[in-house]
């Protein structure tokens, strides 16, 4: 397991849901893990609004809807993301960018 991939939640707890990121079947899914895979395919998804998003955030992945957009934001910068599904990476970035230039 390399460095970035064991420090990007900086946790082991009940927050990093899968303690064996990054093992076992990682090599099938690009070496994200099933968390990061999870983050996204809640990503793709459209949601009627923010409450339901939040809500299953904590029910499906069981941490914070914060931790959850953390995790998100260093997806985004994560190369093995984009390979993985670049269409969500991108439209995120382009957001989180739009946002960035408001400010």
């Amino acid at each position: 397991m390399s460095d970035d991939q064991g420090g990007r939640d900086g946790q082991g707890g009940p927050e990093g849901q899968g303690g064996s990121d990054g093992q076992g079947g990682s090599d099938d899914q690009g070496g994200l893990s099933e968390r990061d895979l999870a983050v996204l395919a809640l990503e793709r998804r459209s949601w009627p609004g923010p409450g339901a998003k939040e809500r299953a955030v904590r029910e499906r992945l069981g941490i914070t809807p914060t931790r959850y957009y953390q995790l998100l934001n260093a997806l985004l910068d994560d190369p093995r993301a984009l390979a993985h599904d670049p269409v969500t990476v991108n439209r995120l970035r382009r957001l989180r960018d739009e946002r960035r230039e408001r400010r």
